[in-house]
């Protein structure tokens, strides 16, 4: 590793604090707001979602990484221009290296857009999900964990806006009806000692939000004015973590930071299933006006040569997705390729 690690540690936000009256409720939205300007990164508790749910999420998901290799080829990610399905190790790149998991990419059920010639490249992004015919319980479990962790996102959300003395439905214009949903499945498997750790290299996250479940062994790390900072496992707490569409409209104020996952050690892997949620495909991401006591302490947005952001959020996607896959992007998206585009060297993880 390149840099130490730090000994802050992420605070931890009791998401029922949002729904009390007075002091509490504004107690609440002024960590809440630090929380997201200083790390970028928290734990949430009291977010409503089931254990029965969480554990039929993480079981499943198990399950799927223990089939026969054969079986979760039959989803491999290449045979699907919408990228969605199932990934092998080494097969994502983040920053021209390979992150080393396995991983399956589960967006909203919907039907395939219709192309012609003048058609937004973006819509290419939408269509069905591939799902294992050795699991079929898995579909149902992992649609139904969509929707709950959807609505807990947007709640979220909408506390993210009142933070910024915003209305809460300031972000309905730009995700209904049909926000952007991704779940990733994903199983880090263990490393040599001599052998890369890179997980998933340091990146940020495209979206309003990563809602992130982990198993019960660490590996994500946040990073911090002092090195690394270790986000390990909280039973009952998700990971919360802003995204790009949230530093675009804030104009830097709420951050999106830089992380990384450590592989675990050998003979030992790590579980996890991350959810984003973004704004709908045909929108435009907007900057809102905020306070004058906040808008003074905006930081403007981050600029990266090799990840440069889009208000179009559509586009913004298909970049994301065409450098992460280029195997997919080379099979089904040639003609959008620049002679920079679907290589490993501009990979940056999603």
């Amino acid at each position: 590793m390149t840099r130490g690690t730090a000994r802050a540690s992420l605070p931890v936000l009791d998401l029922r604090r949002f729904d009390a009256n007075g002091d509490e409720r504004r107690r609440f939205l002024d960590e809440l707001r630090d929380a997201a300007r200083t790390y970028g990164f928290f734990y949430l508790t009291g977010h409503g979602v089931s254990d029965g749910l969480i554990q039929s999420a993480l079981a499943l998901s198990r399950s799927f990484f223990s089939l026969p290799e054969a079986q979760k080829l039959e989803i491999e990610m290449v045979n699907s221009p919408h990228f969605r399905g199932y990934t092998r190790p080494g097969y994502e790149y983040t920053r021209g290296k390979q992150d080393w998991r396995e991983q399956v990419d589960i967006g909203a059920e919907r039907p395939a857009l219709p192309l012609d010639s003048g058609a937004p490249a973006w819509r290419r992004l939408q269509g069905p999900n591939q799902w294992p015919s050795a699991l079929p319980q898995l579909k149902p479990t992992l649609l139904e964990y969509q929707d709950k962790v959807t609505a807990l996102a947007i709640r979220v959300l909408q506390a993210f806006s009142a933070a910024l003395d915003q209305p809460e439905d300031a972000f309905q214009p730009i995700y209904a009806p049909a926000p952007n949903q991704l779940i990733k499945i994903i199983r880090y498997p263990g490393r040599a000692a001599g052998e890369s750790d890179q997980g998933v290299g340091a990146h940020k996250d495209s979206g309003f939000m990563a809602v992130l479940l982990q198993d019960q062994v660490a590996g994500l790390q946040v990073e911090g004015e002092d090195g690394w900072i270790d986000a390990p496992p909280i039973p009952g707490s998700f990971v919360i973590n802003v995204g790009e569409i949230l530093e675009l409209a804030s104009n830097g104020y709420l951050r999106a930071n830089v992380h990384r996952v450590v592989s675990p050690p050998a003979g030992g892997d790590r579980l996890s299933v991350a959810f984003f949620l973004g704004a709908r495909l045909d929108s435009e991401v907007p900057v809102l006006a905020l306070p004058p006591h906040l808008a003074a302490e905006a930081r403007g947005v981050t600029q990266d040569p090799l990840n440069p952001l889009f208000r179009e959020a559509g586009r913004n996607y298909l970049k994301g997705r065409l450098r992460s896959h280029p195997d997919v992007a080379r099979r089904h998206h040639a003609d959008l390729l620049e002679p920079s585009d679907g290589k490993p060297e501009l990979a940056s993880a999603y």
